[in-house]
């Protein structure tokens, strides 16, 4: 099946009150078992590159990658870039055979804001291609993007965004942070604002970035092998399965990956010190990723099925 954009999926999961997860790939094994995953529950996927993965595997690389799990599967998948920095890399992933793109100008001023995504935007449509913009700012690091305070959302302003930038869907803050330190007290994310964007803009798709839960035992399993990944704290699951039926249709999950390839990895050379073929040690982190995308898909994103 040839790579699709988001509209149609947007547009049911809105309506029936679901999420689509958006997993960062970076490598065959992570593709693979997100792509199984995906199969086996059902799903529509997302499956977005970032900045870093572009540098480290190569886009034609991921992008070949892709294609070749398309033609072992019936899925509905979109290829989209995640957070683009500016015009030129949006417009390399477009020519290269993305369904969709981000174009990040969260840390510009308004206007310069909605100038860029604009100018984006004419070039995407032109070329069919989706276009997911953000206002407002999550504090946090994953790869090039990094912010020390949050900037919630102002509805407000979304609206005005929205109508002036021609942006598809858009990218919104209420709560919730890039990495793997995502809270120091209690998790909360703002259900209110969230409630009066989905209002003023109805019907319209909404993307929760920073939004992976970091799962606590394979934070457990990496210290247990060795790692260092005290203090991690992810988003509760309950309150992304909230977010999905508020009008969030897309949901980024990248950290969660890591850390469950990560760990499994650990274990493996820890457990088995005479390996060193990757394979050994690949093949459980690549089992590793695919349960964790099974479970996110079924009791998460709630779009088990949806395909």
């Amino acid at each position: 099946m040839p790579l699709v954009g988001p509209k149609e999926m947007f547009a049911r999961a809105y309506k029936e009150g679901y999420a689509v997860g958006a997993f960062n790939v970076n490598n065959m094994e992570i593709i693979q078992g997100i792509m199984q995953a995906g199969a086996e529950e059902n799903a529509p996927l997302i499956l977005q590159v970032s900045a870093g993965a572009r540098k480290y595997a190569g886009q034609t690389y991921i992008v070949k990658l892709i294609e070749a799990g398309l033609m072992l599967s019936d899925l509905p998948v979109v290829l989209h870039l995640d957070h683009g920095a500016d015009f030129q890399i949006c417009k390399d992933c477009i020519d290269g055979g993305f369904t969709s793109v981000m174009i990040d100008g969260s840390h510009l001023p308004f206007e310069e804001n909605i100038a860029i995504t604009k100018k984006v935007v004419d070039y995407a449509h032109d070329h069919g291609v989706w276009v997911e913009a953000e206002l407002g700012r999550l504090a946090g690091v994953e790869e090039d993007v990094q912010a020390e305070h949050s900037i919630y959302t102002d509805p407000d302003q979304a609206v005005e965004f929205v109508e002036r930038s021609g942006c598809d869907s858009l990218a919104i803050a209420i709560g919730t942070s890039h990495g793997a330190y995502k809270f120091s007290g209690e998790p909360k994310l703002d259900f209110d604002r969230l409630d009066v964007i989905s209002k003023r803009l109805p019907g319209y798709p909404l993307v929760l970035h920073g939004a992976s839960s970091v799962p606590q035992e394979f934070v457990e399993m990496a210290n247990a092998y060795g790692g260092k990944v005290a203090g991690a704290q992810g988003v509760p699951e309950a309150l992304l399965r909230k977010a999905a039926a508020s009008g969030v249709c897309k949901i980024n999950i990248d950290t969660d990956i890591r850390l469950a390839m990560t760990a499994s990895i650990r274990k493996h050379l820890v457990e088995h010190p005479e390996n060193f073929d990757p394979r050994g040690y690949l093949t459980p982190a690549r089992q590793a990723v695919k349960d964790m995308v099974r479970r996110k898909i079924a009791t998460v994103l709630g779009c088990s099925g949806k395909a």
